[in-house]
């Protein structure tokens, strides 16, 4: 099963309001089903039996408020070296990495944690 989540950006500068990721495959769009659907195109016939899971954004036990902060700001900081034509240093671009892979966890658990409650 493919798992997607979106996730919504709380500053965008470029319209691309969402971001959606399935492993390491990722889409923007302005809208979360725009975001998906740029994403199923990537994913092609591998998203067969596909759960998506789309973040609110707010803290939970599963991605706390200091990470979602710091993240808001790695990707500040992200958008502003890339807009320059630059990038991150290596240790802010792998704790930005880092992050990402932890709200994508996070995702996951929430859909584990969904699927938990309404089998029960």
């Amino acid at each position: 099963m493919t798992t997607v989540s979106i996730v919504r950006d709380p500053s965008p500068d470029n319209g691309a309001a969402y971001y959606a990721a399935a492993g390491d495959i990722q889409a923007v769009g302005a809208s979360p089903g725009a975001a998906l659907d740029a994403l199923t195109a990537q994913l092609g016939d591998a998203c067969t039996g596909t759960m998506v899971v789309v973040q609110q954004f707010r803290p939970d036990e599963f991605f706390s408020a200091l990470q979602q902060r710091r993240l808001e700001e790695l990707m500040s900081r992200w958008r502003a070296a890339r807009d320059q034509g630059s990038a991150l240093s290596s240790d802010e671009q792998a704790e930005l990495d880092e992050l990402v892979d932890a709200e994508l966890a996070a995702a996951a658990k929430r859909a584990e944690a969904l699927a938990d409650a309404l089998a029960s």
